[in-house]
């Protein structure tokens, strides 16, 4: 098998909206550091997903000391204070966790509002947040869906590209998967899958379960437009996956079992690989 790399390392400071890319990241338990430490909700404190708002997706974020930065095409900048404590709400996702979340600066509140042409709140992390994963690695994760890491591989969506192109269709960029970690120099596609201890610089990680897609690598992440049904109709003809309730799947979720720093160019060293047969992931749900 060919060496691996890290090829790409990517943070998105608030779920849903635009990544940050970075040559080298601190990662601490729950991620990337900074990595969906914020969160955008409703009025009734649900999270916001690209699924239901893929207008999310251009909308853009940086953080600088201790203020957030907003930007977006056609609007005014905005930067605001980071509340690390404070006042509170409570917040949800998918109807299975439920917390309390840091209540941010109204101004940002009301340039997410007006952007997104809806009532919108932005939170934090709590200083105490302490929320579990699941999987093989449990680990930990923040405003991510269920996990620390999203990992993928420039194999992967090579032959998934391909097999677009053969149907009539255009490739798409990675982005549209919206990960942490992608990996170049594996010569076999959804390798990543097989992995279930690996680290990488000073980083070590460990297999949590497949990433199973949703509607959202479907939205253009450079417009904030849906583009019709690629990937998932492609994806669907071949990585469909009954033992997760016949979705279909792309890139791997992986928790953080030793945290460090871990560069672009760090080669990717496999310790433990999954066994052969069904995929244990399932079971720990």
């Amino acid at each position: 098998m060919s060496s691996a790399k890290v090829s790409e390392l990517r943070y998105y400071p608030v779920k849903g909206l635009a990544g940050v890319s970075v040559e080298q990241a601190v990662v601490t338990p729950t991620g990337l550091l900074h990595d969906r430490v914020f969160m955008l909700v409703n009025p009734d404190g649900t999270f916001m997903s690209q699924r239901t708002v893929p207008a999310m997706a251009p909308l853009r974020v940086s953080i600088e000391g201790d203020n957030l930065n907003l930007s977006a095409d056609g609007s005014e900048d905005l930067a605001v204070p980071i509340q690390y404590d404070g006042k509170r709400r409570d917040v949800s996702l998918f109807n299975h966790w439920f917390g309390d979340a840091i209540i941010q600066d109204p101004a940002a509140d009301a340039w997410f509002s007006e952007r997104l042409e809806r009532p919108t709140a932005l939170v934090r992390v709590t200083p105490e947040h302490d929320r579990p994963g699941w999987g093989v690695h449990k680990g930990q994760t923040g405003f991510g869906d269920a996990h620390a890491l999203m990992i993928t591989s420039h194999a992967s969506l090579d032959g998934l590209n391909a097999r677009i192109v053969e149907r009539g269709g255009d490739a798409i960029p990675m982005n549209r998967f919206r990960p942490n970690l992608v990996i170049a120099g594996w010569d076999e596609p959804h390798t990543e899958d097989r992995v279930l201890r690996a680290s990488a610089g000073e980083l070590e990680l460990g297999y949590a379960c497949r990433s199973i897609r949703c509607a959202v690598p479907t939205v253009d992440q450079a417009t904030g437009q849906k583009t019709g049904p690629e990937p998932t109709r492609t994806l669907a003809s071949y990585r469909r996956q009954p033992d997760y309730g016949g979705g279909v799947s792309f890139g791997m979720k992986a928790s953080v079992l030793s945290p460090g720093t871990i560069r672009v160019g760090d080669e990717i060293l496999v310790h433990d690989w999954l066994p052969d047969g069904p995929d244990p992931a399932p079971l720990t749900r």
